[in-house]
């Protein structure tokens, strides 16, 4: 029911549905049912036959659809969406249906920012080849999402059952793609816009107002760029400067100013000298006299006094009062039926929407510029939405690294949880793994680290982890994201605020574990001689102990914690590595030497001759270790990595397993069963026999351990990995045309054999293959290549980069000239 300009969203859809054909409509409602039904009747004054069907609780996208099917008869269906604005051919739609006698037909489109949808593949006959729902970046491979607009035929809806929760990407397209149903997808060329946020809502109605959408006549035109209703009033010195809504009985006083785009809806008043600047303002408001708007949305029935000020972002709910030179700043959102009093500054403001961010969470959690995006105020509020997310009276565990900036977010975050009825266990400064471990050692809901970026000083990260200790999933993510924006915090009454305790065991039930899943007996016969830099990081605080347990000999590096040696520059962490190798090569009886990151997740590995180990190198050895000592085996890698993986596996009879290029995919790959190890050629490490998380710490243990069960050196190991050559590049793109870019690929590539488990991989040969990866935080596109010789996979990245960079130059228009196979 939100208007888009001169009706309601619901009513340009059915309008639609009436230009082309549809007369008999069922609408499946719950929120609101009763307003709805009063407005439209049985839709006879639509030209229309309206029926309704209420949910008694939510069936999900199809069981909505199958619990109203009863009202049909045996025909197909048309399904639509109520709060997507359109103009597709609904006509060309169906005869693509019919000429193919699809059983199920999705309409689809274009857009430049997939992520917030259902991205679908399609072959060259309409067939549907894949769908992703809602990917990261790294899983997107077109920009041709699903617009949810249906045509389904009866024996689909015959074999869902009824009364039942059925989503179509989760419960129904599955099943039919590995049926090998006629199942496609229609790309229509009109307009289709998802109406689910404000900045979505405001190009809705620019769009109508300047023609992009075709929905029919929308007023009588009065003036260059400007439509009204009926008996609209406009004084001789108003200035409006188009496009303009204006609804009916709309009185425009003297010397107002408008600019557009702009909807001012029916029987609205401008009192004398108001000014709006694209601005959306419901029916039957007062903009008093002095008045400033800009970039806001207004509801029903409101009134805004004299020389009050509004803007951008700002959201007045129905029926809301701002006082006379009340000042309402960027990003507010004012709930329905409130009194801002005369000269009150309503100063809430959102942030992260006003610096254009695309969404809350990035790769490495909800990350900023510590007191400039992450404010304390800000991350209270990011505490309480968590905790809101979570259920009332839960558990979840917090965490930090040394530094102060890290501190105060911290206790800004514990502010936030309680307040939402969530109780607060503090673990204080640990690593990272420690914390995961006893988040789901102690059967927390959740739990949250933050630290000062290890790439940037200025950037703090917060992030957060589900019960099982691993990183929130992205559905999970967008749960968080959607109470934050909301404002839809839970809010505990006195007696319900949680508690906050400190944790006194955490590292002795991370130790108890750590030592139970080691071999400790063939370690301490091994009598190994480490050099271990702790690098300034809490790690001191658990491994030495732990290693002395192991009866380790130890020499320390940088033994102690220091608050400002936890962010490095790439100078300082490779002269922290050369200064490993240096130290390492003068001891004599080295076994290895190893240095941990900040938060004790990464592992890096000098070996016994005091060689510094690459990372792929080193995942590539401790991959071998595996086999060797554990034959038949299953070990987990990113798709990046290089084929000495498949080569190993295949020497010593073990398995490999790829996986997205990203900390979670390798986390939850590991937590699937049957793993033995994940690696991603970065100094990450998962052993899921400790717990399914990432872990430096115990990763030290699990090669010591694999060493010493196979009584060899570092050195050995590496010597025996067969050769390989890897390149990489970059490719600078636009946050426009990632999608497109990658659907354009996508398209040029489907003769050669390829995979889209993370990006676009692309195997020319047995030995030779290209990754093509939009990163997931910024607009650029990352490329690795493999081949025989290190000169080949240059080559490869440089013809590929090409590739890419043309497609985006071109913005992969259909009028930027024909591409043809030879471009690959």
């Amino acid at each position: 029911m939100l208007p888009v300009v001169n009706r309601p969203v619901l009513s340009h859809i059915l309008e639609l549905l009436r230009r082309h054909g549809f007369t008999d409509v069922v609408m499946t409602l719950q929120y609101l049912a009763g307003q709805i039904q009063d407005y439209y009747g049985d839709g006879k004054s639509w030209g229309l036959n309206i029926r309704y069907v209420i949910e008694e609780a939510p069936l999900g996208t199809a069981g909505s659809v199958r619990n109203a099917d009863f009202l049909f008869k045996d025909e197909p269906i048309l399904v639509i969406s109520g709060d997507a604005l359109t103009d597709l051919d609904l006509t060309a739609m169906v005869e693509f249906h019919r000429a193919r006698r699809s059983h199920f037909t999705m309409a689809l489109t274009h857009v430049p920012d997939p992520l917030e949808y259902g991205v679908i593949n399609v072959r060259l006959d309409g067939r549907i080849a894949q769908f992703a729902e809602k990917p990261s970046w790294g899983g997107v491979t077109s920009d041709t999402v699903n617009t949810g607009i249906y045509i389904v035929e009866p024996q689909v809806m015959a074999r869902m059952p009824r009364n039942t929760r059925l989503d179509w990407s989760q419960d129904i397209f599955p099943g039919m793609l590995a049926r090998g149903e006629p199942f496609y997808g229609w790309v229509g060329e009109g307009y289709w816009c998802d109406i689910g946020t404000l900045r979505e809502y405001h190009r809705a109605n620019s769009d109508l107002l300047t023609g992009r959408l075709d929905l029919g006549q929308i007023g009588a035109r009065v003036g260059s760029g400007i439509w009204a209703g009926g008996a609209v009033e406009i004084a001789p010195d108003a200035q409006l400067f188009g496009p303009i809504y204006l609804g009916d009985e709309v009185k425009i006083k003297r010397g107002v100013v408008i600019h557009g785009p702009s909807v001012i809806r029916d029987y609205t008043i401008l009192d004398n000298h108001a000014r709006v600047q694209h601005s959306v303002i419901w029916r039957n408001c007062y903009i008093g006299e002095g008045a400033m708007l800009h970039g806001a949305v207004v509801g029903r029935q409101c009134s805004v006094k004299a020389r009050a000020m509004i803007f951008e972002g700002a959201v007045i709910g129905d029926g809301t009062v701002i006082g006379e030179d009340a000042l309402v700043q960027p990003g507010v959102k004012i709930w329905p039926e409130k009194n801002i009093d005369n000269g009150a500054l309503v100063s809430h403001s959102l942030i992260w929407g006003a610096q254009g961010r695309r969404m809350l969470f990035g790769r490495y959690g909800v990350t900023g510029v510590v007191n400039v995006d992450l404010t304390p105020d800000f991350v209270a509020r990011l505490g309480a939405a968590f905790g809101s997310f979570l259920p009332k009276g839960s558990r979840v565990t917090i965490n930090r690294d040394p530094h102060r900036s890290s501190r105060m977010i911290k206790r800004a975050l514990v502010s936030g949880l309680p307040s939402a009825g969530n109780n607060v266990i503090d673990l204080r400064t640990l690593p990272i793994p420690v914390a995961r471990y006893y988040t789901r050692a102690v059967g927390a809901a959740g739990g949250v680290h933050i630290r000062l970026s290890p790439y940037d000083p200025r950037v703090v990260d917060v992030r957060f982890m589900g019960g099982n200790g691993l990183n929130l999933t992205r559905e999970q993510e967008r749960g968080v994201e959607r109470i934050f924006f909301r404002e839809d915090y839970r809010r505990a009454y006195l007696d319900d605020i949680g508690n906050i305790e400190y944790a006194q065991d955490a590292g002795e039930v991370y130790a108890r574990g750590y030592l139970e899943s080691l071999d400790v007996g063939a370690i301490r016969a091994a009598r190994f001689k480490v050099v271990v830099d702790y690098a300034y990081s809490p790690a001191v605080d658990v491994l030495p102990d732990l290693l002395d347990k192991l009866q380790v000999e130890v020499l320390p590096l940088n033994a102690r914690v220091d608050a400002g040696r936890v962010s490095l520059s790439q100078e300082e962490f490779r002269a922290g590595r050369m200064q490993l190798a240096r130290i390492s090569q003068v001891l004599d009886g080295l076994s290895l030497g190893v240095r941990l990151d900040v938060g004790g997740e990464r592992l890096f590995v000098v070996d016994d001759t005091g060689a510094s180990v690459p990372d792929e190198i080193m995942c590539a050895a401790m991959t071998a270790l595996v086999f060797r000592t554990y034959p038949g085996s299953t070990v987990v890698v990113t798709v990046d990595q290089p084929l000495i993986f498949e080569r190993l596996a295949a020497r010593y009879g073990g398995r490999i397993r790829r996986c997205a290029m990203d900390p979670q995919a390798l986390m939850q790959a590991a937590a699937e069963g049957g793993v033995l190890m994940a690696g991603d050629g970065s100094g990450y490490f998962v052993f899921p026999r400790l717990h399914p998380a990432i872990d430096g710490l115990f990763a030290l243990g699990k090669l010591l351990e694999l060493l010493a069960r196979q009584e060899v050196r570092l050195s050995q190991v590496i010597a025996e990995l067969p050769p390989f050559y890897v390149a990489t590049g970059d490719v600078e793109g636009d946050w426009e045309t990632k999608g497109s870019v990658m659907r354009c690929l996508i398209e040029q590539l489907s003769r050669l054999r390829h995979e889209t488990l993370d990006g676009i991989k692309i195997y020319l040969n047995d030995d030779e293959w290209v990754l093509i990866r939009p990163d997931s935080d910024t607009s650029r596109f990352h490329l690795v290549a493999e081949a025989r010789s290190e000169a080949v996979a240059q080559e490869l990245i440089a013809d590929y980069g090409g590739i890419v960079h043309r497609f985006v130059k071109s913005r992969c228009l259909k009028d930027s000239g024909e591409r043809g196979e030879e471009d690959i």
